[in-house]
Formats: structure tokens, C-alpha cells, sequence
């Protein structure tokens, strides 16, 4: 949005003329501590003190400052800029987090670069340093636009282990309910505050949302479409026809169709448990599909449209027919959709009339991604962590297995317990291992991010942390449940004294906590 301000103020006899500015304000959401109004006011007040005019008002509300992909305005400050056609000499922002919120600072500097190169100043009004291009204030400048993308990344780190958690108690976190079920709006003490319909969201900080039945007529109708499916054999092309037969519209009002119909079948929500996490989009940088692995669920959150049974023999229909085809004709019929659509993705291959599902491809090939390949297909997006985070759950046994032999070596004992992996060390002490992936930034940092069970709260939990190449373990942190306070921790190479006091090269630190010494030798 621009804003157009009057004409400008007559200069008084003997007064400079006042020289002409643009401002650019943004907020993200409504709640936000800044608001544009405020900001407005503080660049007033600079204007007035520095002698600036302010023509007109670029102003992005509501608009996220990780990327300009979303800021019009600020896009259309950057074409006003290019296209050589200005009429203002400086922009004026309240401070540096309003320019952006950018994960690589250099980003920040280029749009600035490219004002500077059209003789356009920037004057940050709230901050404490002079954007004049001395030393003292490009590192201060430096460090506020990494802090200010620090603020994002901290605050990804932290809601999305707020959503866990959520997710983990039987809280429903975004996205439609889908036909049969209704989003119930429940407050503090779990008492039922109404139902929100689409399109309505919460306003209280402590209400919650949960899954409940919806109109018993649709409710009916998706035991129905379970009951032909199961126990009349009938397809999910079939009994979408038998629903637009009847009128009946899907919950978004539209025709039913063979992928919709097969959703409702294989969605666990319907059985009622609550899965979140089958896809991200953090920091707004992509789109991602994660491994099944690492969703957050909680079986039996709400009531259950069909029973576990019955949903468990839906799925295994679903699978059991494609296990009559080959694996050259589960590939004819995939080469045969990528000839037809020029893509692939789950959705499409799940429309596909008569042919398999997309859970088909993943439970025969490993992956959708490696059945891709072998039809010739390459995704936009690289997917190769799906294989990394198949080879390490492949690995985890074996590190196990050699946890439990290196504390017998040293006399002690480990049981494992084969449901979870837990380890009872010494029958005192329990331990669970877990694999950290390592991951590269785009500016070549390494990361891990460490996701924790918080049903088993282990007293220790050993981390291997990965090397580059996700070959070899790099080294290990033994961290006690003290220094646990979130389900999920992200970590690089260097963490502060909180963390890295309790890394290790090698796994003989806890060995030696193992090692059993006789009564007399310890007094």
C-alpha cells in the first residue's frame, strides 16, 4: 500500500529547503508491538528533526519479514527505485527489522546496495547508530540485521515446540477438519466454547482447538463410504459417483472425486488420532514433505468416526492391491501419469483412475522420491534427506547395540527395552540414543536439530551428532533430563557452555559413569 501525502511545506524565508523522503513501514500481524501507526509517528518526528518531507507512505501490514515475495509495497519501492522515475532522496524506516527479518544478512544489504546505487539514502529513525557508512556503524548495522533474523529463527524454534506439545495433548493445530468432523473451540479447562466454522479462528490465547463429529448425516456418510469400500469391495472412483449421485458435496461444496474419497480412507483423523508434521514450511523458505518419522501424533486425541478395525482393513485394501502388480507395471502406470500431467505428486498419482496409490510407490520403492527417479522425473525440490533419515534409522540398532556392549565391557549392565529402545543402565539409570542428522545451510553452516521423545523422559539422552556426509558420527553430547526444557533443540557447531559442556568426542565418558568399583575402592 502507498500512501500519498500533501503537498509540501513552504519553506520559511532564509530556511533550507526541506529535502524529499519516502517512508516504508510493516507490521506483521495486528497484535504486533509495532504497529504502523507508530512507526509513522517516529519518522515523522525524525523527518521533522533532520529536514526531511515525506511525499509518501510504502506501507506492508500484516506481511511476514523473512522474504519480499509477500511485501507489495516493498516491491513496489524497488521498482519505483529501478525504474529510474523518483522524485525522493532517502527512505525512512523505523528501524532495521522493519527493512526485514532476513536469513542471510546479504540479502538486506543488496536492496540497500541497490537504493544506494540509485542515490537514495536509508535512515533507520529508531536506531541508535547513523547509517553513514563508517566502520562503527556497518558492524552495529551487521549485527542488528543478524539479530533481527536471529528473532525469526528462535521464534520458529519456539512455536513449533509450542505445536508439539499441543499436538501431543490432543490439540488440533490449523487445517480444514474435513467432511464428517468439526474444528470445537474449548478454553482453559477443556469446557466446549461453540464450533468454528470456516474461515473463523481464535482469539483467546488459552483456547484450544479440538476435533469433534460433525453433522450426524455426515458423519453417516463417511461410514458409509468405509462400509463399501470394505465390505463391498467397491473402488474409491465408485463410490464417488454413488455420492455425486446423490447430490452430497464434498466439505469444501465441491463433486467428489477418486483422490477425495481416498483421503477420507487413509486420513488417521477419522480413527481418531491426531497427526501433525506430514508437511513444514519454516522461515517461509519451502515447502517440505517429512518423513513419517519425524510426525507428531497422538492416537485416541477424539472420538473416532469408525473404529481402529475397520480403518485398519480400509488400509490394508488399499495396500494388498497394488502388491498384485509388479514392479515394472507399478512403474508403467506412474511413466504413464508423468506422460499425461508433466509432473508427479501424491495428489495426482491418488486421482489417477484405476491405478495405485501414492502410499503404493512409497511402500514398494522406499519412497515416492526414488520412484520418481525411476520413471525419470526430478523434483524442484531436493528430497535426499528422506534416504539420509532412512539409512541413520537403519543405524540406530547397531549404535545401540554398541552402547549396551560398551558399558558391559566396563562391568555394568544395559537392558533394553525392545518397545522403545530405553535403556536401563545399572537398573538405576535410563538412557535413550538418538541420531542427529546434520544438515547444511545455504551459507554452508552445519546444524542438527534433535527431536526428543518427552513420553520417555530418559535421565540421559545420548546424541550422536553426524558428520557432513551423514556417514560417521562427529561426536556425541550426553545431555541429563535437566537441560531438556523443549522437545525439539537445534544445534551447530558451537552452542555456548550450556550445551557444548556436555559434548564429547567419544562415548567413553559414559562408559565411565558404567563402570561398577568395589565398596572399599570408592570410600
Amino acid at each position: 500500500m502507498v500512501i500519498k501525502w500533501g503537498a509540501g511545506k513552504e519553506c520559511q524565508s532564509g530556511d533550507r529547503p526541506l529535502k524529499r523522503a519516502v517512508a516504508y513501514v510493516r507490521m506483521s500481524t495486528d497484535h504486533q508491538k509495532y504497529s504502523t501507526d507508530n512507526q509513522s509517528a517516529e519518522i515523522l518526528s525524525y523527518a521533522e528533526r533532520r529536514g526531511f518531507e515525506i511525499i509518501r507512505t510504502y506501507a506492508d501490514e500484516g506481511k511476514s519479514g523473512l522474504r519480499v515475495n509477500d511485501r507489495s509495497a516493498f516491491q513496489q519501492l524497488l521498482a519505483d527505485i529501478d525504474s529510474g522515475n523518483i522524485d525522493f532522496e532517502a527512505i525512512l524506516v523505523y528501524d532495521v527489522s522493519r527493512w526485514g527479518r532476513f536469513q542471510d544478512i546479504n540479502e538486506a544489504a543488496y536492496y540497500e546496495l541497490l537504493c544506494k546505487r540509485a542515490g537514495i539514502t536509508i535512515h533507520f529513525c529508531a536506531e541508535q547508530f547513523e547509517n553513514d557508512g563508517t566502520i562503527g556503524s556497518s558492524i552495529i548495522k551487521v549485527v542488528k540485521h543478524g539479530m533481527a533474523g536471529e528473532y525469526s529463527r528462535e521464534l520458529s524454534v519456539k512455536v513449533f515446540a509450542g505445536q508439539c506439545r499441543l499436538i501431543s495433548l490432543g490439540y488440533r493445530q490449523g487445517g480444514p477438519p474435513g467432511f464428517g468432523l468439526r474444528r470445537m473451540l474449548v478454553d482453559e479447562r477443556g469446557e466446549q466454547k461453540g464450533v468454528l466454522d470456516r474461515g473463523e479462528h481464535k482469539s483467546i490465547a488459552t483456547d484450544r482447538v479440538v476435533l469433534v463429529h460433525g453433522p450426524g448425516e455426515e458423519v453417516s456418510i463417511v461410514r458409509e463410504i468405509y462400509r463399501q469400500f470394505v465390505k463391498e469391495q467397491r473402488s474409491e472412483r465408485q463410490i464417488a459417483d454413488w455420492l455425486n449421485g446423490k447430490g452430497i458435496s464434498s466439505d469444501l461444496g465441491r463433486p467428489w472425486t477418486r483422490g477425495t474419497v481416498h483421503q477420507i480412507l487413509i486420513n488417521d483423523k477419522y480413527a481418531g488420532h491426531n497427526v501433525w508434521g506430514r508437511t513444514s514450511f519454516k522461515l517461509k523458505a519451502r515447502h517440505v514433505r517429512n518423513d513419517p518419522s519425524s510426525w507428531i501424533r497422538r492416537d485416541q486425541a477424539f472420538s473416532a468416526i469408525v473404529s481402529q478395525q475397520l480403518f485398519d482393513r480400509a488400509r490394508l485394501i488399499i495396500e494388498q492391491r497394488s502388491k498384485r502388480l509388479s514392479d515394472e507395471e507399478l512403474l508403467a502406470f506412474l511413466s504413464d501419469i508423468f506422460a499425461k500431467n508433466g509432473y508427479l505428486s501424491g495428489l495426482i498419482i491418488d486421482e489417477f483412475e484405476y491405478g495405485p496409490s501414492s502410499s503404493a510407490y512409497q511402500t514398494r520403492f522406499g519412497s515416492l522420491l526414488r520412484a520418481y527417479s525411476l520413471v525419470g522425473y526430478v523434483p524442484d525440490h531436493d528430497y535426499r534427506y528422506l534416504e539420509i533419515n532412512r539409512a541413520l534409522r537403519r543405524m540406530h540398532p547397531s549404535i545401540v547395540k554398541n552402547v549396551i556392549k560398551g558399558v558391559e565391557a566396563v562391568g555394568g549392565t544395559a537392558i533394553q527395552n525392545l518397545e522403545n529402545d530405553m535403556l536401563l543402565i545399572n537398573e538405576e539409570i535410563t538412557a535413550s540414543v538418538i541420531i542427529a542428522r546434520c544438515k547444511l545451510t545455504r551459507g554452508g553452516s552445519r546444524r542438527w536439530k534433535i527431536r526428543l521423545d518427552e513420553s520417555l523422559r530418559p535421565d540421559l539422552t545420548i546424541c550422536v551428532r553426524m558428520d557432513e556426509d551423514n556417514m560417521n558420527a562427529q561426536d556425541y553430547y550426553i545431555l541429563p533430563r535437566m537441560t531438556l526444557a523443549e522437545g525439539v533443540l537445534r544445534l551447530a557447531d558451537h552452542n555456548g557452555l550450556s550445551f557444548d559442556a556436555f559434548r564429547y568426542e567419544s562415548l567413553d565418558a559414559f562408559f565411565a559413569l558404567a563402570k561398577r568399583a568395589p565398596f572399599r575402592k570408592v570410600a
